[in-house]
């Protein structure tokens, strides 16, 4: 299969250049040249298969003309080692919990996926490839942790000082080997800024082979789509299901999206947001303004110009219309979060982190509109890996599980930087 770029203004790229690249020359995102359809047979016995079984079917109808049988296997199965439970909250709404993976995040998925299909490629490559990633929070862990002694790789992973959690902090920063960080005096935003700049570079593409791990990277968002098969295959038979995610730079819910467009039958999407409000300004006006994003206690959502609203406007002909019969939007603020997390835990016992919280609400107020229908949430880090906001909101003392506990006693290793290019170039070329 080949891939375009979302600007339309370079040529067709092949699976590999366009993994190994991460962003197009003219700065666009990567999108598929045609989204398969899945078949009947694979509906009508999904729910006889596990996670793996079908992460596979979907992968092969995506990637199976560009990787072996036997390589794609290796990719799914090694990368999607853990479990993804769907656990009930309440009779109408369901938890699908994608925080049991190595660093306790739903990026473990896309981003182990992402590291296998990189080193398939890279194999026989002669120069070390540099991926550069910029990180709200939990990219950073996934990424630099599905990397980790990857030989031929260096990752660099940029985050804005003071913006993401002491846990959150020590899963990349304590790594060593090939992995190395950057704090950044900055927002997210800037963070991001500095990674597309680089990939615009003649000099640092001359002299260094650069690609992404964001969600900019078609392998990190694309495996994303798998858990929504998974999680609508856990759902109650016959339902009418409606899908809520956290949304911040908008992969996860892009990934959603394409496993719809593929033919899974979801009703419709919820983007529920923090005060980071963009898309649902979009939902509302037809108008996109991205502008500088705010903190809130939902730090990984906290991005005032999402990188994959490009790729939801490629795929729906950037008709609005199309758009908002899809999807819904919300904005939360921090006092609604808060609440939202108070009020669930004392009616269920079930302790939501502030994305899984904005998610939750999300869903939730849809479903007030259809009475007919069931879903579930985006349930997307551990309550502790936000341990110091949790335990403040619930008046608890959230026992922080032994894979937190191994990063938090490692030794802190990051490079202070500004928010300028330059200096950023310049630690590269170094």
């Amino acid at each position: 299969m080949k891939y375009y770029s979302t600007n339309k203004q370079v040529p067709l790229s092949s699976l590999k250049d366009a993994v190994l690249k991460g962003l197009a020359d003219d700065n666009g995102l990567y999108m598929p040249e045609k989204i398969p359809q899945l078949s009947k047979e694979f509906f009508a016995t999904i729910r006889t298969k596990t996670f793996q079984e079908i992460s596979l079917e979907v992968a092969t109808a995506l990637f199976g003309e560009d990787v072996d049988a036997k390589s794609l296997r290796e990719i799914v199965y090694g990368a999607l080692d853990f479990e993804i439970p769907l656990v009930k909250v309440t009779d109408s709404i369901y938890s699908l919990e994608l925080f049991h993976g190595p660093t306790l995040a739903f990026k473990d998925v896309g981003a182990r996926f992402l590291a296998r299909m990189m080193q398939h490629f890279t194999q026989d490559e002669q120069r070390e490839a540099n991926v550069l990633v910029a990180t709200s929070g939990d990219t950073g862990s996934a990424v630099a942790n599905g990397f980790l002694g990857v030989d031929g790789i260096t990752v660099t992973v940029l985050y804005p000082k003071g913006l993401v959690s002491k846990i959150q902090e020590s899963q990349f920063t304590t790594l060593g080997k090939n992995i190395r960080a950057i704090e950044v005096e900055g927002t997210f935003d800037d963070c991001q800024r500095l990674v597309k700049q680089a990939f615009l570079d003649k000099e640092l593409n001359q002299k260094l082979t650069l690609t992404s791990a964001n969600s900019i990277n078609l392998a990190r968002f694309i495996p994303q789509a798998f858990y929504y098969f998974w999680g609508y295959a856990q759902m109650p038979q016959g339902s009418n299901v409606v899908i809520s995610v956290p949304s911040g730079n908008f992969g996860n819910l892009m990934a959603g999206l394409l496993a719809k467009r593929m033919g899974l039958p979801v009703k419709h999407f919820v983007a529920a947001n923090n005060a980071n409000d963009v898309f649902l300004e979009y939902l509302q006006t037809a108008k996109f303004n991205p502008r500088a994003s705010v903190a809130t206690i939902a730090n990984a959502m906290d991005v005032g110009n999402p990188s994959n609203f490009v790729r939801i406007m490629d795929l729906y002909g950037s008709e609005h219309a199309k758009v908002v019969a899809d999807i819904s939007g919300y904005r939360y603020s921090n006092a609604q979060i808060t609440e939202t997390m108070q009020r669930v835990y004392s009616e269920t016992k079930y302790m939501l982190d502030p994305h899984g919280a904005c998610a939750y609400e999300g869903l939730q107020e849809y479903l007030k509109t259809d009475k007919s229908a069931k879903g579930f949430f985006i349930e997307t880090a551990h309550p502790a890996k936000f341990k110091e906001t949790v335990d403040k909101i619930l008046n608890a003392d959230i026992e922080i599980p032994a894979k937190l506990q191994a990063f938090m006693r490692g030794q802190k290793q990051s490079t202070a930087m500004s928010s300028k290019f330059e200096d950023f170039k310049a630690y590269l070329l170094r």
